[in-house]
């Protein structure tokens, strides 16, 4: 009786041998590679890879946004002190074009960071607060309009409270909200100039308050709609948490509650 020959075949296994096993086995070279199988072994590790990029903290639009920082109390002094009104108008134009710089600058040499995340709306809130403040003291506005912008403040800042007990970030700011600090930033400084006298003071006295009411009332709006967003996501937390796994409207709600971008002005 004849045996098959197996001189030809360089995958064969002898007669009476065990075929190896294990990562030692070799591959029989006639049966094509499965393209779909998962290859278990890791690429090892680029020592030359870059560090998380958003926690730089020595960058060009957070020097800038520091430098902002710092005016305020130079801004309150000029009001208070010397009275220098046009020193300060000149003040809160530069610091709103540097708003303007830091985030075109992040975006534009990729230099976005979690710090000027918190930077920028920081410095802007706290134009904005010492603003109100030296406008109110100085007898330029009501306190009650004060009252009226902090008191929206505060219905936002537990509301943030209550978005991280359920581990949600802050909520992307709209188009209304940046509509509205706008144009609070726009009221300030002519209602500044139009504290004088002269036809100009009058032009700029009527555009002041014209952008403070519409920047107040664009502020409370602002907060409805963060008001309901935030009801939305501690709904779709409620329903995760009963279900025990995400569900597709939780996953929508989410990105609500992304982070904010370097560029935006505020809620």
């Amino acid at each position: 009786m004849n045996e098959p020959d197996q001189r030809g075949d360089p995958g064969a296994v002898p007669a009476g041998r065990a075929a190896p096993a294990g990562p030692q086995a070799r591959a029989d070279p006639r049966v094509p590679a499965d393209p779909g199988a998962r290859d278990d072994r890791q690429a090892p590790a680029d020592p030359q890879a870059p560090a998380d990029p958003g926690a730089r903290v020595l960058t060009v639009p957070n020097a800038i946004s520091v430098a902002r920082l710092l005016g305020v109390p130079v801004f309150l002094w000029l009001v208070l002190g010397p009275k220098a009104d046009w020193w300060a108008v000149g003040l809160l134009i530069v610091a709103g074009l540097s708003d303007w710089l830091d985030g075109k600058l992040a975006r534009a040499w990729n230099q976005q960071s979690r710090l000027g995340q918190v930077l920028d709306p920081a410095a802007d809130r706290l134009y904005i607060a010492a603003t109100l403040a030296a406008l109110a003291i100085r007898g330029i506005i009501p306190w009650w309009l004060v009252a009226l912008l902090a008191a929206r403040e505060l219905v936002l800042g537990v509301a943030l409270l209550v978005l991280r007990r359920h581990s949600y970030g802050s909520l992307q700011v709209s188009l209304v909200g940046k509509t509205a600090t706008l144009c609070l930033l726009y009221a300030f400084p002519l209602l500044f100039i139009g504290e004088h006298t002269g036809p100009v003071a009058l032009i700029a006295r009527v555009a002041g308050w014209a952008f403070a009411i519409w920047g107040t009332a664009l502020y409370w709006w602002a907060a409805g709609l963060y008001l309901v967003q935030t009801r939305q996501l501690v709904a779709a937390a409620g329903r995760s948490s009963i279900s025990g796994q995400d569900s597709p409207t939780g996953q929508q709600d989410t990105a609500l509650a992304r982070q904010r971008p370097p560029s935006d002005d505020g809620a």
